[in-house]
């Protein structure tokens, strides 16, 4: 059973906007409209605090793998102030190479903090 509203849904989709933003202003922009002031991100790989961090975790992201798409896979869940959805990682046009699911706390409508967990990575990734 699919949980979400059409705004977690939304939001979801906002969040892999700013992952497949290859442009830092549009980036920061795009965070700007949708992550709070002190918005924090935190995987098994990386970390960053602030919108300014994030954007360019995001930027060394393109920088290490140029042309892939972030996409998401499945349904977005979302319960309260909280939502949770699985993404893809891939070039365009191929099979996704690393898959993971996140974990947002949301405030006043907007992405505070993700904790991401990684489902798929291939070796040496």
């Amino acid at each position: 059973m699919n949980t979400a509203t059409p705004d977690a849904v939304k939001l979801a989709e906002q969040y892999i906007a700013v992952w497949n933003e290859k442009d830092e202003d549009r980036r920061l922009s795009l965070l700007q409209a949708n992550w709070t002031d002190d918005a924090s991100y935190v995987d098994p790989i990386m970390q960053a605090s602030g919108r300014t961090q994030i954007s360019a975790l995001v930027g060394g992201v393109h920088q290490r793998y140029p042309g892939f798409r972030f996409a998401l896979k499945g349904r977005v869940d979302g319960h309260g102030d909280q939502l949770r959805f699985s993404w893809t990682l891939g070039p365009s046009g191929a099979e996704d190479m690393i898959e993971g699911t996140d974990f947002v706390q949301l405030e006043a409508g907007k992405l505070q903090s993700v904790t991401g967990f990684l489902d798929k990575v291939p070796a040496g990734a």
